[in-house]
């Protein structure tokens, strides 16, 4: 009994800790001014801690979730995602490399707003959903949402 009960423990306590590591991602953004009938650069920067990667958005890899980013913006026209390029890296539970994000990895979009824009500010939505892994171990997906904020004249 009293094994279980410290196995059941050991369990618990790598759970916890595993699942506060998938939470460790940090995640920014930024997008310039921008004049109606213009366009601007959005940025989103995610951060991952030493010890993790994130799938790239292209991880070679059917049973490996990519990383996709969707962005949105009411009354302006927002371009493709651009995705940076991952690492080939090759880890204990797969026989194949996988293509990842590690430490800073940074996505640009293009926003246009129309001419007849209303308002003086306009409002980025991005919803960014992406798979955390250790080199053993790979944790359920997450997704992390996002507001960018910008000044149109």
């Amino acid at each position: 009994m009293k094994n279980f009960l410290f196995g059941t423990i050991l369990f618990l306590i790598f759970l916890v800790v595993g699942l506060s590591k998938t939470n460790a991602q940090t995640f920014s953004g930024s997008i310039g001014a921008v004049k109606r009938g213009g366009a601007t650069r959005g940025t989103i920067v995610m951060n991952i801690p030493g010890g993790l990667h994130v799938n790239s958005s292209r991880p070679n890899s059917e049973y490996a979730i990519p990383t996709a980013i969707k962005v949105s913006a009411p009354g302006a026209k927002v371009g493709s995602v651009m995705y940076p390029r991952g690492r080939n890296r090759k880890f204990e539970f797969s026989d194949d490399t996988l293509n990842v994000y590690e430490g800073r990895s940074v996505f640009n979009f293009n926003v246009s707003v129309p001419a007849n824009f209303k308002g003086n500010v306009m409002k980025v939505r991005a919803v960014v959903r992406y798979q955390a892994c250790t080199n053993e171990v790979c944790y359920p997906p997450k997704s992390k949402e996002i507001t960018l904020t910008a000044k149109v004249r």
